[in-house]
């Protein structure tokens, strides 16, 4: 049975919701921390360690989210309604973290209002995504859904990152705490706009099987599927390499680089790059294995990154053609893992019977959310006992600033090395799962009859 192809229409308004998500995905891991630290006093270790219990309490709440939108029941669909339920959420913890009272501000307040976003975003992430599996069983079309909901999102990036840039260099407006306030004023407009827009005007699949699996025979199964154990390791790695890299951009080219109001400027170089690599990676991805041209893509960085070991004062534009060549190879990991995901849920639906999408990316999400816990309180714990001073007119000696390259340039080298060792080889490849959705298919076709 050939499945109707998705309209423009209906790939625009899905990808709509990525716009705040990859707009939130920046200042959360790169400027906040820099800014809580260097600009309202708070210290490193303390950013560390409350971001490392936020993020493990939101990686826990990540299975049973994903569990009850499997189970969730209504007229609107099952992925829709708990969207829509984590814009107030969201609403209430940015405004907090973005515009806080600096000066009665205390890291309990970072805390609270952390773990509040942190529900929310999963909340909107995991439904959202596992959104994304049904609407398509089709192996080339999945990257294409990946392709435009990543394309809209890095639009809205660089749209995002362009206001503070043009500020910067025409009213001379700029620095770490206005970058996260207007990126604050973009997140307010757009979560609740793109969010309403999308459950407005994409309808839900009424086909799907309900999961009556209980959680723990569930998850068990799940653990069975190697092609997902693969997979899921592989994202752990190449999660923790992003993560660790950018809590530390906006230290590098403050304390390295030494211009501190050019970082917003830097980012949205590499996002340009991203948003016009991806049509290319697509049009390869026809020709060539999800799994390699990922590969491809984060080899630009483990042999472009050592190279920011060499960079010192002044040396922006180096700074710059180096992330131009990452940003180009970046585009990679928007795209096929997720595509990828997809793929493996199709074979955990052969063997169990039912749709879990959303407990499936529940899974990676917990698996990411340890990773993006665990890199930035590694990175930020390691930099603060070197002894980095994070005091805005502080000078900080040759050795302090050497730690702060070394984690910078080489940790993004092992991890996405590592990421490449587990996930060349990947067994799930097209002929493999143009075979699985005939067995569904069939399986389908007799459960009708």
């Amino acid at each position: 049975m050939t499945e109707k192809r998705l309209s423009r229409k209906n790939l625009f308004f899905y990808g709509l919701s990525e716009i705040p998500i990859s707009i939130a995905s920046l200042p959360l891991l790169t400027y906040l921390p820099n800014y809580y630290a260097q600009d309202i006093g708070i210290s490193l270790i303390a950013i560390g360690n409350i971001w490392l219990f936020t993020r493990i309490f939101d990686a826990i709440s990540d299975p049973l989210i994903g569990y009850w939108s499997d189970r969730t029941k209504t007229r609107w669909g099952r992925r829709r309604v708990w969207m829509l339920a984590s814009i107030p959420l969201l609403m209430f913890a940015i405004y907090n973290l973005f515009f806080p009272d600096e000066e009665t501000l205390t890291a309990l307040h970072l805390f609270i209002n952390l773990a509040i976003f942190w529900t929310g975003w999963t909340m909107l992430l995991i439904p959202y995504y596992a959104w994304a599996a049904e609407l398509s069983p089709d192996y080339h079309e999945r990257s294409i859904i990946t392709a435009w909901r990543s394309w809209l999102g890095m639009f809205g990036n660089v749209v995002s990152k362009s206001v503070p840039t043009l500020a910067l260099f025409f009213f001379a407006y700029g620095g770490t705490r206005e970058v996260v306030h207007m990126l604050g004023i973009f997140m307010l407009i757009l979560v609740p706009l793109t969010i309403m827009l999308t459950t407005y005007n994409v309808a839900e699949r009424k086909d799907f099987k309900s999961t009556d699996m209980p959680i723990l025979k569930g998850i068990k199964i799940m653990f069975k599927n190697n092609p997902f154990k693969r997979l899921v390791v592989a994202f752990f790695f190449s999660s923790l390499g992003t993560a660790v890299s950018s809590a530390l951009f906006i230290f590098f080219i403050r304390g390295v680089i030494g211009e501190e109001k050019a970082g917003i400027a830097l980012l949205l170089s590499y996002y340009i790059i991203n948003m016009c690599a991806m049509p290319f990676w697509v049009w390869l991805a026809k020709k060539v294995e999800k799994h390699r041209i990922w590969c491809l893509g984060l080899l630009t960085f483990v042999i472009t990154n050592p190279f920011y070991l060499l960079l010192g004062e002044g040396d922006i534009y180096w700074m710059m053609l180096g992330l131009m060549i990452t940003g180009f190879g970046g585009a990679t990991s928007y795209i096929f893992p997720h595509s990828m995901k997809a793929d493996v849920i199709d074979l955990d639906k052969l063997e169990s019977g039912e749709d879990r999408a959303a407990l499936f990316f529940a899974v990676w999400s917990f698996v990411t959310k340890l990773s993006y816990s665990f890199g930035p309180w590694f990175a930020l714990i390691l930099l603060g006992t070197s002894g980095f001073n994070t005091a805005p007119e502080a000078l900080n000696t040759p050795d302090q600033l050497f730690g702060l390259r070394f984690l910078y340039a080489l940790s993004t080298t092992l991890f996405f090395g590592m990421t490449i060792f587990i996930i060349f080889n990947f067994s799930l490849n097209k002929s493999r799962q143009e075979e699985i959705r005939k067995e569904i298919e069939l399986l389908n076709q007799q459960e009708g009859n």
